[in-house]
């Protein structure tokens, strides 16, 4: 039997697989399609997501093969109005101070190769057709291309089929939520006169707006825009010649070539629950939202780091069935925290009226130019774009404080010369950091219980982080703060993981003392 039968594999389903995998954990996927996606689709990859990346050593992959975004340029009716900085936004907050452009397409080859070479294949041409639950198993059934049907069991399931999931449907899990007027459309096209490649651009007019980012070199963008007219009436019909004069050209670049078209209506929906007993939604299955922000693709690969963790625990019996109710508490919480941040995002970008056209095309812009001037107000935004302020505060499993860091925060981020106390482990787990001096009695503890053990010598950059010398700091094995423990006392730690029900933190016994 296996442990999970993951439906689904775009970027959700993919990363889901591999952490699973790397946690020991026998996984199926099968997806409808006949191979990975050929559109560039999703294209930026959140400065949280590559953290997270760093476990399974993918980091750099994506890195070296993606294109980093320096600034946005803003323009209103063919005038340049302000550069907005980014390349050092997120300087001092996370290894990966700006947004990095990758298609998706790539992507999830990396991710697909990655897997392959992990030893699970994709089942391409197979998709689920109906599921059953049991006290202790999941029975599905599954068809591929050529019409045979399969009838297989797995422990669990993953719903990761996107915003039209069959697992969703089968569940009968409502999708509540509305849809915008606005026809939104992406076209990937390769420009002419395009002077800075590292600089994207967003173009206002009244009741249009297009969004340009570059991601390679040699002229190959993204186009973002709306159209709220009559031609939003006949939305399936429209085609690149319908938009191609609206405001992309007052950027002063030329389409030279459209190589892929696309537009449709944008929801905005969460599902009303992440978990039925033993099948679960992730990703566009359980959430879905407006394009702003470059949001989607990171909050699924989150959704899928957050439940692996879990699932793989429960699965080797190093923890109770209800740690698996965190995972909705925990991700279902963000996505309705989402929705509506990108809703008003997008609302203010293509709002009509005459006032709502005044603020965008007069107001917007140098606002915007003079909140980046502010260091303050970059390092915001950087944190609210980039998920690298994504806490879970209200959850379970979250307890303490020590510094300025409570259970339930991200990390803070700090480098220390050419290192930084965001190493990966050997492998997936539970670890404690203490800044300063290690207790004898904690170093035994860490041991006892297989929870590696990383201890950094005291310096000052840990305070100006809001580090608490000697204190201990037990992180989850998706490297949120559990506990944060002043004293670095060994009976909270244990108290914590009794009343958790937690048996192991997965290290091996050399590492537990690294």
């Amino acid at each position: 039997m296996d442990g999970v039968l993951i439906t689904g594999a775009g970027p959700t389903g993919l990363v889901l697989a591999l952490w699973l995998t790397a946690q020991g954990i026998k996984v199926r996927i099968i997806d409808k399609k006949d191979g990975p996606g050929d559109t560039s689709r999703a294209m930026v990859v959140q400065a949280r997501t590559l953290e997270l990346y760093r476990q399974l050593d993918l980091t750099e992959t994506i890195m070296a093969a993606g294109h980093r975004m320096v600034a946005i340029n803003m323009w209103t009716r063919g005038k340049h109005a302000a550069r907005l900085p980014l390349q050092d936004a997120g300087a001092g907050i996370s290894p990966y101070p700006s947004p990095l452009m990758y298609p998706q397409d790539h992507h999830e080859r990396v991710l697909g190769q990655r897997l392959e070479s992990m030893g699970v294949t994709i089942e391409r041409q197979t998709e689920l057709v109906s599921l059953e639950q049991g006290a202790d198993s999941v029975t599905a059934r599954i068809r591929r291309a050529d019409g045979s049907e399969e009838t297989t069991t797995a422990r669990y399931i993953a719903g990761c089929d996107g915003a039209r999931s069959t697992v969703r449907e089968q569940l009968g899990i409502g999708f509540e939520g509305g849809t915008y007027r606005s026809v939104f459309y992406v076209a990937d096209v390769k420009l002419e006169g395009l002077k800075n490649p590292d600089e994207g651009s967003v173009s206002l007019e009244n009741n249009d707006f297009v969004l340009m980012l570059p991601y390679d070199s040699n002229g190959r963008a993204r186009l973002i825009g709306t159209v709220s007219d009559e031609r939003a009436e006949t939305a399936e019909k429209l085609t690149f010649d319908d938009v191609r004069q609206d405001a992309i050209g007052r950027v002063g670049v030329k389409v030279e070539e459209v190589t892929w078209f696309s537009s449709y209506r944008v929801h905005h929906r969460v599902a009303e629950t992440f978990r039925r007993d033993r099948v679960f939604l992730l990703g566009d299955a359980g959430h879905v939202h407006s394009p702003a922000g470059g949001q989607g693709m990171n909050t699924g690969i989150l959704d899928a780091i957050n439940l692996a963790w879990k699932l793989a625990a429960v699965l080797r019996g190093d923890a109770p069935d209800p740690l698996l109710d965190t995972y909705v508490k925990e991700r279902q919480g963000f996505a309705h925290q989402l929705v509506q941040t990108t809703d008003r995002g997008f609302s203010l970008m293509t709002s009509g009226g005459s006032l709502a056209n005044f603020l965008r095309v007069n107001v917007m812009p140098y606002a915007a130019h003079v909140a980046f001037e502010m260091a303050a107000a970059r390092r915001a935004m950087f944190k609210l774009i980039s998920q690298t302020e994504l806490a879970y505060h209200d959850s379970a499993l979250s307890d303490g404080e020590a510094g300025k860091v409570k259970g339930g925060d991200r990390l803070p981020w700090v480098r220390m010369g050419d290192k930084d106390n965001y190493g990966p482990l050997e492998r997936i787990g539970w670890q404690v950091h203490v800044y300063g001096e290690p207790r004898p009695e904690l170093m035994a503890w860490c041991l006892h219980r297989g929870v590696a053990l990383r201890d950094f010598g005291w310096e000052p950059e840990f305070e100006k982080a809001g580090l608490a010398e000697n204190a201990a700091y037990l992180l989850r094995p998706d490297t949120w703060v559990a506990l944060a423990e002043p004293d670095g006392s060994v009976e909270a730690l244990e108290r914590y993981f009794e009343s958790h029900g937690l048996k192991s933190g997965g290290a091996k016994a050399g590492e537990a003392m690294r």
